[in-house]
């Protein structure tokens, strides 16, 4: 058997139309398959290799720390350099209240993490979510993802959670002071790159300040870059009570954090002691090639150019096909008609060596969100292979119809 039969017999599927790309080597914004030929990586793993694929630094700070130490305790036991270099270096691009990092493996376990967070700090067990908002699969997070169908078969779920439409102002009055917490994100992800403005967060903060509710922000897929600048509140003049982050922030490795404040943080200390634990959460090797992450984002200067990045991409992808482009940063949302449209066209672009894919809860839409490190000239490239792959499907439509 080969490794395409090992992989339908032996790996759980997800879905009956894995992309079954067999992929031997990466290297910054391609993927090489089986057969050597490359694919231009426009989705980064879904908004993780912010730095694109092995990235020299982090490759190196890997192997750098893998010469020390692997796993050594449960996390928060051991003063380890890693997580602690690692910690400084995250609190010093925040503001200065936000200076506790509890490191953990994923975006979904930074979820889990800051619900029991906010629910053991107010002492209530109401939690307000937005429509069409993904925090993540477990337990915890899919109680607050914003969608019944993904939701119906695994209830009973965690009780008391609500949704509430984003960027509508009058909603923000279903937080009342029985409301531990209200989660969101800055963008709208597998919405399809839906955004609010700062007047929008301004009443939000208000209305949490004024019930006593925590504010918890996912910048899973925003964070360490990906808007234009590190944190992507910072373009909307307001701050957070905790702060979720993943993907982007591991350079390729498995990292997530829910962070806060020295005083917020406390009450998992106590009553119960040890009231939130991790085997691996913030791993050595993880912890480095996340400070290698930060470190590279900052010394190669790649805020500098998202939004010229993202204009061009905005620029370069005008067929009539295309419905609407929504984009915030490197975060790209291009619609179609329909998904037969936009899944033939990512088929065949896939085939002429351009990766993208379809947003959870916006099938229609083409999800764009490749490494900061592209370069103008592969932006370029990029899109006339996309352009082209319409082209081609707009000409099979035109066949078929004659």
């Amino acid at each position: 058997m080969n490794n395409r039969q090992f992989f339908l017999q032996n790996i759980a599927q997800t879905s009956d139309f894995p992309l079954g790309l067999e992929i031997e080597k990466a290297e910054g914004i391609y993927l090489f398959d089986n057969q050597n030929k490359s694919y231009i990586d426009l989705i980064a793993g879904i908004g993780v290799s912010n730095v694109g694929h092995r990235h020299p630094a982090v490759i190196e700070a890997i192997k750098n720390q893998c010469d020390k130490y692997l796993h050594l305790m449960v996390y928060g036991e051991y003063i380890q350099t890693p997580q602690v270099q690692l910690a400084h270096a995250i609190s010093q691009t925040l503001p200065a209240h936000l200076n506790n990092v509890y490191l953990v493996n994923s975006g979904a376990e930074a979820v889990e993490g800051a619900l029991k967070l906010a629910k053991r700090y107010t002492g209530r067990s109401e939690i307000i979510s937005c429509f069409n908002a993904y925090h993540g699969s477990t337990n915890g997070a899919l109680s607050i993802m914003g969608s019944e169908k993904f939701k119906q078969a695994y209830r009973p779920l965690l009780p008391d959670t609500k949704n509430f439409t984003f960027g509508k102002i009058s909603d923000l009055e279903m937080i009342t002071t029985k409301t531990a917490c209200v989660v969101i994100e800055v963008i709208q992800g597998e919405a399809g790159v839906r955004i609010a403005n700062s007047e929008y967060f301004k009443a939000l903060r208000l209305k949490c300040n004024e019930t006593g509710a925590l504010l918890i922000l996912d910048e899973i897929q925003t964070g360490f870059g990906r808007t234009g600048t590190f944190w992507a509140f910072e373009q909307f003049d307001f701050v957070p009570d905790i702060l979720l982050s993943a993907k982007g922030m591991g350079g390729g490795m498995p990292i997530g954090a829910f962070i806060s404040s020295k005083k917020i943080m406390s009450c998992l200390k106590d009553n119960p002691i040890l009231g939130h634990i991790t085997t691996f959460g913030g791993h050595p090797v993880s912890a480095a090639a996340s400070l290698a992450t930060l470190k590279t984002i900052y010394q190669e200067h790649l805020l500098t150019h998202i939004k010229e990045k993202e204009q061009l991409f905005i620029s370069l992808l005008q067929h009539s096909l295309i419905k609407e482009i929504r984009s915030f940063g490197l975060m790209i949302a291009v619609e179609f008609q329909d998904f037969n449209t936009l899944k033939s066209v990512i088929d065949i672009a896939i085939e002429m060596g351009v990766i993208t894919d379809w947003f959870l809860f916006c099938d229609n839409s083409m999800r764009i969100a490749p490494p900061l490190t592209i370069s103008n000239d592969e932006i370029k490239i990029a899109c006339e292979k996309i352009v082209a792959a319409i082209n081609v499907y707009s000409n099979s439509l035109q066949a078929n119809h004659s």
